[in-house]
């Protein structure tokens, strides 16, 4: 519907908008929300609108396919493991039934309805069983001997393969009929299967049931959940497959297959132009494997384009989705032009002359691609020119003797030079590759293309490739032949090369179709993200996981064609990127009896699939408002009200009714359902401003009315005199007859004759007084542009009668007097009736299929607008126009025959907007009324919009603009060639206003420039001068009074008009409407003036004692007639439809561990051992190295057995790592942890959004060594939560927090406390852990800043809080986790006194906390299996009970996992299942173990680093779940590693120099508002390569570090010891250090203790103190003066003044 012309969203560049922070609407209900989703998705793009990889990559597609497969992956591993739990040492589940409700059976065998369910009882009885569900059997375990009959949803089993069963469950009681059961829980408790364990339809529902010979039920075969394991081993056959697929963008199949038939439904990429004409059969490769390319993996988007060199081996067959990898056959046409070469020299009867060898094209072929630049992009016109020197110089004795003109035949003379072999081949290229680095890549060692494809896709998503621009792949099959292709990997050329193979008609449709309906898009989709952030509950987009829609069109076939043809394209989120014209044809359906059924199974599916979103568009929706109750009887009255406006799709939580109308105020009354905030009207300003960038303008009611007032040449508006003179003389001789039959009789007799006298010539010219001058213009120009053009194109002349009989008879008329005159090949009369199909003669048919290059001896058009330059005359028909949209050709609009007394506005202007246009301007300095005339250059969409509707057809621009501009004078007999180029657009419309001489004058003045010459066929083909022109309408005198003439308010008198037939006005004595009025004003104004008719569907909506009665998932899209409304709702469906599936997605940080060595790992554990040894892990030597790739460039930390990388002096900014870590797009699994905008129904009790669910805030007190005083903590409680503490029974004061025996185990519980420190994140911290701990039972504890208390609580009501006290308001991370773990210890102590008290021993209380960072978002676990590393996705109750389980667990100081990333465990997938090294992120601390190791309270950096190192010293274990990683979201917003540096003259952040950080003490300086230690750890990251010049990039001299470790920048490296007694170091004997940092050092650092280590001469001293006095006292304990040499002047402090406390330090040399 509207304008067909216009286009869809298909680059990724609005997405990328509504990327930055697409969940902000998912906030809770009761949160006084601010627009969120406006502010994100609306915000005008800032930067210039790039094509960069935007054309190219076709993401819809991998959106779609990506979340199918994945669901599809993820349902076999769940459905395996959850099958069989025999291989798993944790035991069963127990499940507790809910209570069944009052008065409900509970008999064994029967529903809770008391129906029998028996098959025993069932199996004679009749059973109704609903479409696409299937009878299965499921067993009771207090019923061993007995089936019950269940009815369950076929998708959601497995067939009889095991494949394809859905995650979930839907199924219908049998005994009751009840239906709709969604979770198998509710379903089991219903049937009274009376369960201990939890219920899983893979356990319970075990056979099928069919009827045997005599019609009983009986027990059929069993279902098949175990065949699904079978499938997942198929697909699981390496360590990164399950990766791959979790980020799957396409699938390539290791099979040699040509594309010769469609392939099987899942495989998207074929279409029928690619079928190869003849069949090839299939070679299969040995050990196929699914290669999986996946684009979010890959540091920056790439565009694969694959050339084929025909001769040289099959193509793989390529599934998926093929818009990520373009196949092209320009390097197979320049191969076979090669060979062609001799054929030239043939035809003088020679002997033949070899071709170029296979190997000498593909040696030449890398010989050019390693000469091009790095920014050059190859073309094939250069390699053809190069084939072709090469073989004339190898054969150019041959080839003079054949140009002699006494040609002698003589033998071939052997070449001079041996030729080529297939072995030299590789040897060959490879070499020609040695002089361009990594540009060019040869691949040779592959048996076949199919894997050698595989591993070039391989390389190019682990970003090896990211150098290389060309993979040369050369192989030899099993025939000895060779296979070869090239692969195009570098941005620009894959860019050049892409966009080469577009035509601009492409690029200019790509582009404007874009600009034309963004806008009005996004305003769609901010008003359904209002609904979202509104606090009614009306919308939960966060519950939807997909789109789905249906089209609602009037009964019209040529406007329902229109809209599937629009769908054809484009592709909305569904499951293919395009869709054949049956499948389109499922989401578009017709108002009339047909809609029914479709419309009742939407409203069934939408109760099936509660996650999904459906969308209903009621397309001109202003068709059609009468009331279902008023029907009188006629079914086709009011139909439109009972099927849209009922109550299932009223009350239906996820369906959205768009209605979309050029004419809204049919529907704005006092009792519209439409509310006004849920309106989008087209752009104000799109009338009168340009478009940027395409100098396109909308042509519609108002410009029609303007040319009347210019002045200026003939106006586009008129009527014709003569025509109601004659009309109203023969009304007044028969009164008693209709007008609209006096009137179509005048005007079939003015065309029947004007078609004589056209026809006629000066015989019949006698005949003119009977004509208006109008008509016979008319026919003029339909006859004598078809005459004159050589190609035989014409005009369209639309001959509007509403009355069906009188268009028929008008029909039959003019084809007679047509006929008649032997006109019947100049023109075709065309009777457009909305009941009936469009019927075209032969001819003119024939015609057709010559311009569109149809071969399709079927083919017909379907719409008006396939008649694009057909000479014809179209008699459109029927009451009103329902949203036909007419082509290009469109000259002349008739209207004279339509009714001058229907004064209503929607009727006079949906007729008027008929001849609306999108039209292109001459120049942008042309403005007002001239323009009309000035309208040049013919516009492509509507020139291509048959391209565009259906990418069957083969039309394309190219092959109008060659009919425009002469390039095909002879198309009406041939077609054109299939390498047409499409040439600039150089020339400018001939102005039809102009004189001849004026024309002839411009002909000869312009022959010598490009830029104003016009091509032959354009100076005789005025369809190709005209295409940019709007129509001339003709209307009756009376309506052309009425519109023209304007009232007080300077609008046409027509605004004032009722708005329809089926409204009233409340009061004459209203206001007019304004001219200044906006759309939003003009629908107050008839909200409040007008009110429906009985009649009216909108007559029972009157709200009793509301406020209102709207509707609150109802939308109104309004806009001028053709503007581009239908490209604009399909537009929003995609974006809508990529929208919720980026809701499910998130960044993952994606990074291997950094710093291995190359040595085999020693192997301590046994591959499949499922915990530690205490034994083992003690024996296993500590890893010091950092191997975190987030602290890639912090010092490395000193280890003998380790020697660094050459390549890590060249390291970025540690701000800089942060900035461009690499991430890849996961999809989020049911196990995520969510941040505040998740809610759904399961877990919505535990966020606690509801008034009942209060707090208390409870001080606890608490003292510490360190702290020095006692300091007061809060803890905020919810009264849900209080269970987890113990309070005194006086007066309820907070004791301590309940801590389990290590003795208890509680299937359904995590036993060790949760915290997680937070800063910054109140919105988008994931602390939603509801999902990942399956609904377990656990204590989860913020750990906030007192400044932030209130905003937390807002956010997360139902969650436990620790606020920390003021006087850490500007503290980092350490002081989080110095104050967790010791009020930890302390809460233990106060457990074990309380247990003691109950009978338990001390040491029986469970001394593990777990310390979570609040990214965490998926964990994973390794499948135990030594052939292979395959990885899933778990609950964190799984990861969390295995930990707690492990033997000896509590003789652990410190347990971990590893950081997830694609590529597996690191470096040879971490051998051994436990390691012992630095634990970042997840951490299980045993508190009691670790009393006498404390976190650093003062850091803000690496403070897990220097926590691991002395927690080593000190001997405790600490181990590293290698088969267990966690998945860390990506966040840019908050967080402890956020630092902001500023000055205390302001609070403005400024730029300071990491050397303005310290000072010296007593100096001038500009004191910094930043903690000292901040300052400090900056301090020594930035600069301590030349604070200790000796240590840079010197790894065998570190930096001595004693008791702590600094980050002193990536060029420095730190060797740590400690000074404690009993302390565990390795051995230094023999190592010189570069410096020595001595950091608050205490008494155990001695004069002694550092006497035993040896330093380089001139090697740095760094102390580092609180004070100034600390500092000397330092240097005098520790007698460093004796070795040490200080200056005045080496003495520094930080940047603080001194109210601040600054730190001080003092540097010296070694002697």
């Amino acid at each position: 519907m509207g304008n067909s012309y216009t286009g869809h969203l298909q680059s990724t560049r609005f997405e990328e908008v509504l990327h930055n922070s697409i969940e902000a609407s998912l906030r809770s209900n009761t949160v006084v929300p601010r627009p969120v989703f406006t502010q994100l998705y609306l915000e005008a793009e800032q930067r210039p609108y790039s094509h960069d990889g935007e054309l190219l990559l076709c993401l819809l597609w991998y959106y779609t396919f990506c979340n199918e497969l994945l669901f599809f992956v993820l349902s076999i591993l769940y459905d395996e493991d959850e099958e069989d739990g025999s291989d798993s040492n944790t035991p069963p589940i127990p499940y507790q039934m809910r209570p069944p409700p009052d008065g409900s059976c509970t008999t064994d065998g029967f529903c809770q309805a008391g129906k029998d369910l028996r098959l025993s009882s069932m199996a004679t009885e009749s059973l109704e069983v609903a479409p696409g569900f299937l009878l299965v059997g499921a067993k009771s375990p207090s019923m061993p001997d007995h089936i019950l009959v269940c009815a369950v949803d076929q998708r959601f089993l497995p067939d009889e393969c095991g494949r394809n069963a859905l995650l979930g469950f839907s199924g219908n009681c049998m005994g009751c009929g009840e239906k709709g059961f969604r979770y198998f829980t509710e379903f089991a408790d219903h049937i009274n299967l009376k369960l201990t364990t939890q219920p899983k339809k893979q356990k319970h529902l075990k056979y099928h049931l069919l009827r045997n010979a005599q019609g009983i039920l009986v027990k059929g075969p069993p279902i098949c959940w175990k065949g699904i394991g079978k499938i997942a081993q198929e697909f699981l056959v390496n360590k990164d497959t399950i990766l791959h697929f979790m980020r799957m963008g396409i699938l390539l199949y290791k099979r040699s297959m040509a594309n010769s038939g469609p392939p099987k439904k899942r495989h998207k990429g074929w279409s029928p132009e690619s079928s190869a004409p003849t069949e090839v059969t299939p070679r299969p490769a040995p050990n196929m494997v699914p290669t999986t390319l996946s684009w979010a993996s890959c540091s920056a988007r790439l565009f694969v384009c694959v050339f084929l060199s025909v001769g040289h081996g099959t193509l793989p067959h390529l599934c998926g989705n093929l818009g990520d990898v373009l196949v092209s056959g320009l390097l197979q046409k320049c191969y076979l032009n090669s060979q062609n070469l001799p054929r030239v020299y043939e035809q003088y009867g020679t002997a033949p002359i070899q071709p170029i060898s296979t190997e000498m094209l593909i040696l030449l072929t890398v010989y050019y691609l390693v000469q091009l630049a790095p920014d050059q992009a190859p073309l094939m016109e250069d390699l053809e020119q190069i084939f072709m020197r090469s073989w004339r110089e190898s054969h150019l004795t041959e080839i003079r003797q054949y140009q002699q003109t006494h040609a002698q035949i003589a033998p071939p003379l052997p070449c001079l030079a041996q030729p080529l072999t297939p072995s030299q081949l590789p040897w060959l290229a490879k070499l020609a590759t040695s002089s361009c680095g990594e540009g060019v890549l040869v691949l040779d060692t592959a048996p076949s293309l199919a894997e050698a494809l595989e591993e070039t896709f391989h390389r190019l998503v682990d970003g090896r490739l990211s150098q290389t621009n060309y993979v040369v792949i050369i192989c030899m099959n099993r025939s000895q032949e060779i296979e070869s292709c090239v692969v195009v990997t570098g941005k620009h050329q894959t860019r050049a090369l892409a966009e080469s193979l577009l035509s601009p008609s492409d690029c200019v449709r790509e582009i404007v179709h874009e600009l034309l309906s963004l806008a009005v898009a996004r305003k769609l989709l901010s008003h359904v993200c209002a609904i979202a952030d509104s606090s009614t509950q009306n919308l939960d987009l966060g519950s939807f996981d997909k789109v789905e829609f249906l089209i609602c069109v009037p009964p019209s076939e040529v406007t329902f064609h229109q809209v599937v043809l629009h769908l054809i394209p484009v592709s909305l989120g569904l499951d293919q990127d395009c869709l054949s014209v049956k499948e389109a044809e499922q989401y578009v359906v017709k108002l009339n009896q047909s809609a029914v059924g479709k419309i009742n199974s939407l409203i069934q599916k939408s109760k099936m699939n509660p996650y999904t979103l459906f969308i209903l568009v009621h397309d001109h929706a202003h068709w059609d408002i009468s009331s279902g109750q008023c029907s009188g009887g006629d079914s086709s009255l009011g139909l439109v009200d009972s099927l849209l406006n009922c109550r299932q799709i009223r009350d239906a939580s996820n369906i959205l009714t768009l209605h979309v109308t050029s004419f809204p105020f049919t529907l704005q009354t006092q009792y519209t359902r439409i509310s006004p905030y849920n309106e989008i009207h087209w752009p104000s300003g799109f009338n009168n401003v340009r478009i940027p960038h395409t100098k396109t303008k909308y042509f519609g009611v108002s410009e029609l009315l303007e040319t009347t007032r210019s002045g200026s040449g003939l106006p586009l508006l008129r009527y014709d005199s003569s025509f109601e003179s004659m009309a109203a003389a023969l009304e007044e001789r028969l009164p008693k007859l209709h007008s609209a039959v006096i009137r179509t009789h005048v005007l079939i007799q003015h065309y029947s004759l004007a078609l004589m006298v056209t026809a006629g010539g000066q015989a019949l010219q006698a005949l003119q007084k009977h004509i208006s001058v109008e008509t016979l213009e008319m026919v003029q120009c339909l006859l004598n542009t078809s005459q004159r053009c050589p190609s035989r194109h014409g005009h369209m002349l639309l001959l509007r009668i509403p009355s069906p009989a009188l268009a028929a008879f008008a029909h039959q008329r003019l084809c007679h007097v047509r006929n008649r005159l032997g006109l019947h090949k100049q023109f075709e009369v065309i009777l457009g009736d909305p009941c009936s199909a469009l019927t075209v003669g032969k001819h003119f048919l024939d015609q057709l299929r010559v311009w569109l290059k149809i071969l399709d001896p079927d083919w017909a058009p379907l719409t008006y607008l396939e008649l694009e330059a057909l000479p014809c005359i179209l008699i459109l028909t029927g009451m009103d126009p329902l949203g036909e949209s007419l082509p290009r050709s469109l000259k002349y609009c008739d209207l004279r025959v339509i009714s001058c007394w229907s004064l209503q506005r929607t009727t006079l202007e949906q007729e008027l907007g008929l001849a609306a246009y999108l039209l292109k301007t001459k120049q942008d300095g042309q403005h007002g009324p001239h323009a009309r005339c000035d309208l040049s250059e013919s516009d492509p969409e509507k020139l291509s919009s048959l391209t565009h509707l259906n990418t069957s057809l083969a039309l394309t621009l190219s092959l109008w603009w060659s009919i425009v501009n002469n390039e095909l004078p002879k198309l009406g007999n041939q077609a054109s060639p299939a390498g047409t180029q499409l040439p600039q657009s150089d020339w400018t419309p001939l102005d039809p206003d102009k004189q001849p001489n004026q024309r002839r004058q411009s002909k000869s003045t312009s022959s010598g420039s490009s830029s104003t010459r016009a091509s032959p066929l354009r100076q005789s083909c005025s369809w190709a001068r005209n295409l940019s022109r709007p129509p001339v309408v003709l209307l009756p005198k009376a309506v052309y009074d009425l519109i023209t003439t304007v009232d007080s308010s300077g609008l046409p008198k027509s605004t004032s008009f009722l708005p329809h037939s089926a409204v009233e006005w409340v009061s004459s004595f209203r206001p007019l409407l304004s001219k200044m009025m906006t759309c939003t004003e003009q629908s107050l104004y008839y909200r409040q003036w007008t009110v429906p008719k009985p009649h009216h569907m909108d007559s029972s909506n009157r709200a009793e004692g509301r406020p209102d009665n709207f509707h609150p998932r109802k939308l109104l899209l309004s806009g001028p007639p053709q503007v581009g409304k239908t490209g604009a709702y399909l537009q929003f469906l995609g974006i809508l439809s990529r929208m919720l599936i980026r809701l499910m997605e998130v960044d993952i940080y994606d990074e291997e561990d950094i710093n291995y060595c190359e040595k085999d790992l020693v192997r301590y554990h046994q591959p499949i051992a499922l915990w530690p040894n205490t034994d083992t892990v003690q024996g296993m030597p500590f890893d010091y190295i950092i191997h975190d790739p987030k602290y890639e460039d912090i010092s490395t930390v000193y280890s003998p057995d380790f020697t660094p990388n050459s390549n890590d002096g060249n390291s970025r900014r540690q701000e800089d790592v942060y900035l461009h870590r690499r991430t890849a797009r996961i999809k989020l699994s049911k196990y995520a942890a969510y941040n505040t905008y998740h809610h759904c129904e399961q877990c919505h009790q535990y966020m606690g959004f509801n008034p009942q669910y209060q707090s208390t805030l409870h001080a606890f007190t608490f003292s510490h060594l360190l702290l020095g005083e006692e300091i007061q903590l809060y803890f905020i409680i919810p009264k849900s939560k209080e269970h987890h503490f113990s309070f005194s029974q006086s007066g309820g004061q907070l004791e301590s927090m309940r801590l389990p025996l290590t003795s208890d185990w509680n299937p359904d519980a995590i036993k060790s406390p949760i915290f997680t420190p937070t800063t910054g994140r109140h919105e988008h911290g994931l602390f939603n852990l509801y999902h990942a701990m399956e609904g377990a039972a656990h204590l989860h504890i913020l750990v906030i800043k007192e400044y932030e208390m209130a905003v937390y609580k807002k956010y997360w009501p139902n969650h436990i809080m620790l606020v920390l006290p003021t006087i850490f308001n500007g503290a980092g991370i350490g002081a989080a986790h110095f104050l967790i773990k010791e009020l930890s210890y302390h809460n233990l102590e106060l457990e074990r006194s309380r247990r003691v008290e109950h009978g338990s021993r001390p040491q029986d209380v469970w001394p593990f906390i777990i310390l979570a960072d609040d990214s965490c978002v998926m964990w994973n676990s390794v499948d135990v299996d030594p052939k292979r590393w395959t990885e899933r996705n778990v609950s964190l109750k799984q990861v969390l009970q295995h930990m707690e389980s492990s033997p000896n667990i509590t003789q652990y100081g410190l347990c971990g996992m590893r950081k997830w990333s694609s590529r597996g465990g690191g470096a040879g997938q971490q051998k051994d299942p436990f390691s012992r090294g630095h634990l970042h992120d997840f951490l299980l601390l045993n508190v009691d173990l670790t009393q006498n190791v404390q976190y650093n309270q003062n850091r803000f950096t690496c403070d897990d680093v220097d926590f691991n190192l002395r927690a080593h010293s000190a001997g405790l274990l600490i181990c590293r779940f290698n088969n267990f990683s966690v998945m860390k979201k990506q966040i840019a917003i908050g967080g402890y590693g956020t630092f902001i540096i500023k000055t205390k003259m302001t609070d403005v952040p400024t730029t300071i120099q990491p050397t303005q950080y310290i000072c010296a003490p007593d100096s001038k300086h500009l004191f910094l508002a930043t903690p000292a230690q901040l300052l400090l750890e900056k301090y020594l990251q930035h600069t301590s390569h030349r604070l200790f010049p000796l240590s840079a990039q010197n790894y065998s001299h570190p930096v001595l570090s004693v008791d702590c470790y600094l980050n002193l920048g990536p060029e420095v490296t730190v060797c740590f010891v400690s000074s404690r007694p009993h302390s565990i170091n390795f051995s230094t004997t023999g190592l010189l250090f570069s410096g020595l940092l001595l950091y608050f050092c205490d008494s155990f650092v001695t004069p002694g203790f550092l006497k035993k280590f040896q330093f380089l001469k001139g090697a740095t001293l760094c102390v580092i103190c609180p004070n100034r006095s600390s500092l000397r006292q330092t240097v005098v304990r520790l007698e460093l003066e004796e070795e040490w040499r200080f200056r005045l002047s080496d003495e520094f402090q930080t940047a603080n003044a001194k109210e601040d406390q600054p730190l001080f330090f003092l540097t010296g040399k070694h002697i």
